[in-house]
């Protein structure tokens, strides 16, 4: 079992919300992101793309369940957060408490 990857909120800059193929439910997700941080005014930049595509600098990937495993061979130095529901999930939330509260993210993978 490998460790888990824990980033510290000052560490956090660049957000993914990860999907399958880059369309749909998760572009709304992603958008719902941005304005959960924007509206903490947290310095971090949030990006949707698919989790094949991911940019290297990413610190914390949110992504469905289904493809959290995917998103951690992708991105090994990332936290990744695994949601269950596109709209609303407590993950999320819980992504954007945690860094304006200055706690750290923990991967769950």
């Amino acid at each position: 079992m490998s460790e888990r990857i824990v980033k510290e909120a000052a560490d956090v800059k660049l957000i993914v919300f990860a999907c399958e193929a880059g369309m749909g439910s998760s572009l709304m997700g992603a958008n719902q992101l941005k304005k959960m941080v924007k509206k903490a005014k947290l310095d971090v930049q949030v990006v949707h793309s698919p989790v094949q595509q991911m940019p290297d600098n990413v610190d914390v990937i949110v992504t469905h369940k289904s493809l959290a495993a995917q998103a951690k061979t992708k991105a090994p130095h990332a936290a990744v957060v695994p949601f269950m529901m596109f709209f609303g999930d407590p993950a999320v939330k819980g992504v954007v408490e945690k860094l304006k509260n200055g706690e750290a993210i923990e991967s769950a993978v």
